[in-house]
């Protein structure tokens, strides 16, 4: 595995903590200003509607994120990968968890000082049954 890979492994790994640990400062450092996420059922939002949206949620519910890593590339200053995640998601206020499972591919892009940030993100999760 060359540097270039492990580093985005790396920031994959530290993502997923984040959004565990809801720290949404440590996330806004793993993205492009430009970024842009594609959520099913909604439009594309960028880096502010993330923000307010993490927020907003982080204030309603525990966030379990479990994601496995199945396969990077690595193309220039651009990578993708595409992991398998599932997802407990609690509410602070008592009730049903909502599990959710399903893939991600993400989009990262080189920075100028060397790191790989999250530049597009699209997953597949839904609602898992029984």
């Amino acid at each position: 595995m060359n540097t270039d890979e492990r580093q985005i492994r790396d920031t994959h790994t530290t993502w997923i903590a984040a959004v565990n640990a809801g720290n949404l400062a440590q996330l806004l450092t793993l993205m492009t200003d430009d970024v842009v996420f594609l959520n099913p059922g909604q439009e594309p939002m960028g880096r502010d509607a993330f923000s307010a949206n993490f927020s907003n949620a982080q204030g309603q519910v525990l966030v379990d994120c479990n994601s496995e890593l199945e396969e990077v590339v690595l193309a220039g200053e651009v990578a993708f990968a595409r992991s398998r995640d599932a997802l407990s998601v609690t509410p602070r206020s008592g009730g049903a968890t909502m599990k959710l499972a399903g893939h991600r591919m993400t989009v990262y892009r080189k920075h100028r000082d060397g790191r790989w940030l999250l530049a597009r993100d699209a997953h597949t999760l839904s609602e898992v049954q029984g």
